[in-house]
């Protein structure tokens, strides 16, 4: 999660994005186009700034609004990605489209979930090279962990799973990664009262440095949702000054992206903009 990124794919809005129906979409309110593309090819610049090479995600996903967020349809692994099924139903058709922008960019598929398995990217992340930790939810559900841990074994990879809280309900997206997001060695800056206790008790087992966002921040403004571009250097939405003040004391370098369009109003932040397929 934290190594130095070299190559992110991006899916730039598009008509889909810009015309969302908020009610459908639960989002804040409407986009508005050409802010939303300038706020995200702004974003896109501050990526290759730290050294990664930008992909863009460019297949047709009309009605799709949602498919700016590309961390979700997919997992990345040593040996390839895992094309993941959406919990979220209006979402579904991504991931098969974002696979064969893996195939054009020489990306193996390690394999897919199939039947009744559900799970999105925001659900996952690697504690470390042979440890995923999924949250099951209501975007991710069991029969999706028995297939990963399936899909994985080979790999010696170990499957942990935590169940996430009900929060505000089915309709909005509280994903794992809605709660932590690793920025160096042994460090996280994470939203506390909603993480799984065993999920919290295993951070601080292995040493973890927990730097807490305040719940004004993490309601408002995404403050635990940080994009890792190297080992203590990450991006984060802009607006989140007591966040951003801690991982800087806690010796992080910050650099901040403008999201009023892009994420603010459709609970997405600088991880679900980004889908790293390679880092060093």
């Amino acid at each position: 999660m934290i190594a130095p990124l070299k190559r992110v794919i991006m899916r730039r809005p598009d008509a889909a994005f810009g015309n969302a129906d908020p009610a459908k979409w639960h989002y804040t309110s409407q986009p508005i186009l050409a802010q939303a593309q300038a706020e995200h090819d702004a974003l896109a610049q501050t990526v290759r700034a730290s050294g990664a090479e930008v992909v863009y995600h460019e297949a047709s996903l009309p009605d799709h609004a949602d498919s700016i967020f590309v961390f979700d349809p997919t997992w990345i692994t040593n040996e390839g990605a895992i094309v993941l099924s959406m919990g979220k139903i209006l979402r579904r058709g991504e991931e098969d489209a974002l696979a064969k922008t893996y195939e054009r960019m020489g990306v193996p598929i390690l394999g897919r979930l199939t039947g009744t398995a559900r799970a999105e990217g925001g659900d996952m992340m690697w504690l470390d090279e042979h440890t995923l930790v999924v949250g099951v939810g209501f975007r991710t559900n069991a029969e999706a962990i028995r297939q990963l841990r399936d899909l994985l074994k080979p790999q010696g990879v170990s499957v942990l799973a935590y169940d996430l809280p009900y929060f505000t309900g089915p309709e909005a997206c509280l994903h794992l990664l809605s709660l932590i997001s690793v920025v160096d060695e042994k460090m996280a800056v994470i939203y506390p009262s909603l993480m799984p206790v065993a999920f919290w008790q295993l951070l601080m087992e292995r040493g973890f440095n927990l730097i807490e966002a305040p719940e004004e921040e993490f309601v408002k403004t995404m403050a635990t949702n940080v994009l890792a571009v190297a080992p203590g250097h990450c991006i984060m939405l802009e607006g989140n000054p007591i966040t951003q003040s801690r991982l800087a004391h806690a010796g992080c370098e910050v650099a901040t992206y403008r999201g009023a369009q892009i994420s603010l109003k459709a609970e997405g932040g600088a991880t679900c903009l980004t889908r790293p397929v390679w880092r060093s």
